[in-house]
C-alpha cells in the first residue's frame, strides 16, 4: 500500500498594498489612497471625513488607465463636493463658526490675555478670542472642548438616570471615524466638535451612547431605547449626515 500524498491547498494571493498618490482638484492637492479588492465589481470613490483626503476602491487587477480615466471623469463631482469644505479652517477674524448650531462671528480682541467667550453684540452672536491671531485656532478649540463637556455631562446624567445606568467616566476626544463610543465598563467618549451642532444633535449623541450602556449593539432594542431617550433621533441623524463632515473639516491647529 502506498502512502497517501496530501495535497497542499494553494493560498489565495494577498491583494497588492494600497497605492497612495496626490490628486489635484482645481488647484487643491488631495491625498488619494487606491485599494484593490477582490470582490469589488466597480470603482468607488469616497471623500474621507473632513474633506482632507480621498479613498478609492477598485476591482483587483484593474488597469491604471481605467483608474485615471475614472478620476478625470469625476473631477467635476469632486469639485462640487469639496467646495463645501473650507481649505483654511475659516478661523480668521470676521469669519464665522458654529456654536450649538448658531453662527458666531469670530472677533479677535487684540489683547494677549483674556477668556474666549461667546457673547451677543447688537443682537449678533460673537465669539471673542484673545491672544495672537496665529493662536486663535487652539484657543477656540479649548473653548469648544469646555463647552462640549459641560453640555454632554449634563445630558448624559439626565439620560443615564432615566434608564438607571451607571456612567464610569466621560472623555472628550477629536475622533474622525465616529462621534462617540461606549465601553462595557461604562466609559463614554465624545467628539467635542459635536458642540458646533444644534442642541438636538448634541442630545441625540448623548442619548445614543447612554443607550449603549444597556444595549452594546445596534439592534432593534437599542434603536427603540435610543428613540425613547431622544424622540428627535431621526432629525438629528439626518443633520449629522448632511453637515457632520463640515465640522470635521475645520482645522484648529
Amino acid at each position: 500500500m502506498f502512502p497517501l500524498l496530501s495535497r497542499s491547498r494553494k493560498q489565495p494571493a494577498k491583494p497588492p498594498a494600497p497605492e497612495t498618490r496626490t490628486l489635484e482638484v482645481a488647484g487643491r492637492l488631495m491625498p488619494l489612497t487606491i485599494r484593490q479588492h477582490e470582490r469589488a465589481t466597480r470603482i468607488t470613490l469616497r471623500i474621507e471625513p473632513g474633506g482632507r483626503s480621498l479613498k478609492m476602491t477598485i476591482p483587483r487587477g484593474l488597469a491604471a488607465r481605467e483608474v485615471n480615466a475614472f478620476l478625470d471623469r469625476h473631477q467635476g463631482w469632486l469639485l462640487t463636493k469639496l467646495a463645501k469644505f473650507a481649505a483654511d479652517g475659516g478661523l480668521r477674524s470676521g469669519s464665522e463658526i458654529l456654536l450649538r448650531g448658531v453662527r458666531h462671528r469670530i472677533e479677535h480682541t487684540g489683547t494677549l490675555r483674556g477668556l474666549t467667550e461667546a457673547i451677543t453684540i447688537e443682537g449678533m452672536p460673537v465669539l471673542r478670542v484673545s491672544g495672537l491671531p496665529e493662536h486663535a485656532g487652539r484657543r477656540i478649540a479649548t473653548f469648544l472642548k469646555k463647552e462640549a463637556r459641560a453640555d454632554l455631562e449634563k445630558l448624559v446624567a439626565v439620560h443615564a438616570k432615566s434608564i438607571r445606568a451607571t456612567v464610569t467616566s466621560i472623555a472628550m476626544k477629536d475622533t474622525r471615524s465616529r462621534w462617540g463610543s461606549c465601553s462595557s465598563q461604562g466609559n463614554l467618549s465624545f467628539s467635542w466638535r459635536i458642540v458646533m451642532a444644534p442642541p438636538l444633535v448634541i442630545d441625540y449623541l448623548a442619548a445614543h451612547e447612554v443607550a449603549h450602556l444597556k444595549e452594546m449593539n445596534h439592534g432593534p432594542r437599542f434603536w427603540a431605547l435610543c428613540r425613547k431617550l431622544c424622540p428627535d433621533m431621526d432629525e438629528a441623524k439626518a443633520w449629522l449626515k448632511r453637515h457632520g463632515s463640515q465640522l470635521h473639516a475645520i482645522d484648529f491647529d
